[in-house]
């Protein structure tokens, strides 16, 4: 054979290994990134759950002049107390609930979204919600509300 007939062959053992390391690089950049955007995407079920006992609470409120205690069985009357996509449960907590509520959405313990830096996401009876803006650890990826 003729050296020509040689250097047409294909790849070396070489360059297939950089291309399974260039490969691995961006799969581990490209992981890491769909992970935060899948935290984030998340989010939205506990906040529409949020959402939805804050409306339900100031129906309640409309009709007998204080907040429901209860989001399932009791005053509110929700399906569930676990969010839609079940990523999130609520409680509710007053100190006096004739005057005020704060409902808490806490990510399932061992679930997809335990892990999210903004941790539990709640509203209170005055719309105040948290994490705030300003807490800058907690919305490092992306705004929690």
């Amino acid at each position: 054979m003729t050296s020509k007939a040689r250097t047409l062959g294909g790849f070396t053992l070489l360059e297939l290994m950089v291309v399974v390391a260039v490969m691995a690089i961006l799969a581990s950049v490209a992981i890491t990134s769909y992970s935060r955007y899948a935290f984030r995407a998340r989010r939205a079920d506990g906040q529409e759950l949020l959402m939805r006992v804050a409306n339900a609470q100031e129906r309640y409120y409309a009709t007998f002049n204080k907040y429901g205690a209860d989001p399932v069985t009791g005053d509110l009357k929700l399906k569930s107390a676990t969010s839609e996509k079940g990523y999130y449960t609520v409680t509710i907590s007053s100190s006096d609930i004739t005057k005020s509520y704060t409902a808490t959405a806490t990510p399932v313990a061992g679930g997809a979204q335990a892990k999210d830096k903004c941790g539990a996401l709640s509203i209170d009876s005055t719309g105040t919600k948290l994490p705030a803006l300003t807490d800058a650890a907690k919305n490092a990826n992306g705004r929690c509300w």
